[in-house]
């Protein structure tokens, strides 16, 4: 019974197939983007999409969930040099926020979603909970895991690839399959 034949030349044209498309697509690198961190009630930004048009990097601003665009958030300009630029807000209370960068010649050089916790209190004891409820009361904080990365088009385009690939070398497996009688 010859069963791995098949299915060792049925692997290697679907991983020869999907060589060209790895190759063509490029690495998978996010490209020029944002990056933002909190430390406390800081958040900061930075970023090396921008280039500086008449004196001015561009301008970043922090947007809470109630404000609808970039007009109404906080907005600080840019500050650096070619290497890089950024911005800072301090301050910050608790919540989630959306960081917008607008570059001098009004491009987009990036959107992305920070969550600021609240800074632990200075007590120096804690006094146990004799109640569940009080250290469940925010529920369970879920939901944003990956969402908060920036992906490029180049890693999407890379990974829309590979399941296009796999779901049509599965398709012509299982073809293959339901004929048992051809070499």
């Amino acid at each position: 019974m010859r069963i791995s034949s098949p299915l060792l030349r049925s692997g290697l044209t679907v991983a020869a197939a999907a060589l060209p498309v790895t190759l063509a697509t490029g690495p998978a690198s996010a490209g020029p983007g944002i990056s933002v961190s909190t430390t406390g009630t800081t958040v900061s930004v930075t970023t090396t999409a921008c280039a500086q048009l008449n004196g001015s990097w561009g301008t970043a601003s922090l947007i809470t969930g109630s404000q609808g665009d970039f007009a109404q958030g906080r907005q600080v300009a840019l500050t650096g040099n070619s290497t890089g630029q950024g911005a800072s807000w301090s301050g910050i209370s608790p919540g989630t926020y959306t960081v917008i960068v607008m570059c001098s010649n009004n491009s987009t050089a990036g959107t992305q979603t920070v969550i600021v916790s609240a800074a632990p209190s200075p007590s120096p004891s804690r006094s146990p909970s004799s109640s569940p409820s009080a250290s469940a009361s925010r529920g369970v904080l879920g939901g944003l895991g990956g969402a908060v990365q920036d992906y490029g088009t180049a890693t999407l385009v890379a990974g829309g690839a590979l399941v296009g690939t796999g779901v049509i070398g599965a398709a012509w497996f299982l073809r293959r399959r339901s004929k048992p009688y051809r070499f």
